[in-house]
């Protein structure tokens, strides 16, 4: 709903994850502020964890953001997996998985290989990363 009513055009995204898992997160109002008026849950599609290993999220999944500890709290915020990533779950569990890039992801490399404002390994992205345009594209297979 939210693609379909262009909720996400000229929308900037807000964090690089650089260390340790390997994120891109969008869909806040470019600070991680804001979104939708609403929230939802609970956790769907979250990738099993492996004896003593985080869950693994593959490069090019799409994921909910959310807050800490809360599996209702998914909104707008959502990141891309740019590099396979074992990312820990909380109490809440994982993190929803509601899509994948399965091409042109190496177009925006330029992104997450600039790294983070201020050097760090967690913050803003040092080059602009900005949705213009999305789309909305469901296939009805599992």
């Amino acid at each position: 709903n939210l693609s379909q009513n262009g909720f996400y055009s000229s929308n900037p995204c807000h964090r690089l994850v650089t260390s340790g898992i390997y994120v891109l997160q969008c869909g806040g109002m470019g600070s991680g502020s804001g979104g939708p008026g609403y929230s939802f849950g609970p956790l769907e599609n979250v990738p099993a964890a492996q004896a003593g290993q985080a869950p693994l999220y593959k490069k090019g999944y799409l994921a909910m953001a959310r807050t800490a500890n809360s599996p209702t709290s998914q909104g707008s915020q959502f990141f891309i997996v740019y590099k396979d990533s074992n990312i820990p779950s909380d109490k809440a569990g994982g993190y929803t998985v509601f899509g994948e890039i399965t091409s042109g992801l190496d177009q925006i490399d330029s992104v997450f290989t600039s790294g983070v404002v201020g050097g760090g390994s967690d913050g803003q992205p040092k080059v602009k990363a900005t949705i213009n345009e999305t789309t909305f594209d469901y296939t009805g297979e599992n």
